[in-house]
């Protein structure tokens, strides 16, 4: 085998091309390296850790990444480590309580869709509009549609916080990298969606500004992952115990490598000094 990058980790970066059901390339990110992972799908691989974690914003070394990256005093005070960054209906911006109000304006006061996506199943999900497909990328959705824009994260996080009470808002990580998901008529389940939740919807945007919402009507974009072989059995590489994997890479799908025996989340290791050979 030879080395083919050794870098700290970022997650996988993602692209599609322009056909109706588009293909998904992947790139991983190591220090300013960047290596064609779907032409190593069918090879065998290894992935080493080399014990050292760097903190993605300070630069300094921790023992532990905290919120895919950071150390621990990093995710004490960064705005994008706050806990409303998981749950976008708690944003205290208007509040003037931001970790960094600059930050904010350029994250949470722009315009966000609501979608719907088709990974494991049937989920709702959020993201700025610049992030699509990213975000269903990395997701692993194998289907995806914007159903609702909205000007800011926070109400993007109440409407969904109203839908995910008729469809699930998580997605299933083992049944992800299990196989393929049943292809689903995404317009009509939107429809169904909005008529189901049409009155606490109708409470929640009563008192919101026209201007600060809208209703879209696009074409369902399919997704096609580089996968040769679905796992049958699930099990998780953990680089903390286990500091080199080594294995045939048959797939990969949202930011999960699928290998012969093992599965792994790239971006759960964001900022690991790691070594990649082939």
């Amino acid at each position: 085998m030879r080395v083919l990058a050794q870098g700290h980790l970022s997650k996988m970066a993602t692209s599609i091309n322009a056909v109706p059901k588009a293909r998904v390339a992947y790139q991983l990110q190591m220090g300013g390296q960047s290596v064609d992972m779907n032409a190593l799908v069918g090879r065998t691989i290894r992935l080493q850790h080399l014990g050292e974690i760097k903190c993605s914003h300070c630069g300094r070394k921790t023992k532990k990444s905290y919120s895919q990256g950071y150390c621990y005093p990093c995710m004490q005070k960064l705005p994008q480590c706050d806990l409303c960054i998981m749950s976008p209906e708690r944003c205290h911006y208007d509040q003037g309580t931001c970790r960094d109000a600059s930050w904010g304006e350029g994250y949470c006061m722009q315009p966000h869709v609501i979608y719907l996506a088709n990974s494991s199943a049937l989920k709702v999900g959020i993201t700025r509009v610049n992030q699509m497909p990213t975000r269903w990328l990395d997701q692993g959705a194998s289907q995806a549609v914007p159903i609702m824009q909205v000007a800011t994260r926070k109400l993007s996080g109440q409407v969904e916080t109203v839908l995910k009470n008729y469809v699930a808002d998580k997605t299933n990580w083992r049944a992800l990298l299990k196989g393929e998901a049943m292809e689903l008529d995404l317009l009509a389940e939107c429809e169904r969606l909005k008529a189901e939740a049409a009155e606490p919807l109708q409470g929640l945007l009563s008192g919101v500004d026209k201007a600060c919402y809208t209703w879209l009507q696009h074409t369902p974009t399919s997704m096609q992952y580089p996968v040769q072989q679905y796992p049958t059995k699930i099990v998780s590489h953990n680089l903390d115990k286990e500091s080199v994997l080594e294995d045939q890479l048959l797939g990969i799908k949202g930011q999960y490598l699928i290998f012969a025996n093992r599965v792994i989340n790239i971006r759960k290791y964001s900022s690991y000094l790691v070594q990649l050979c082939a």
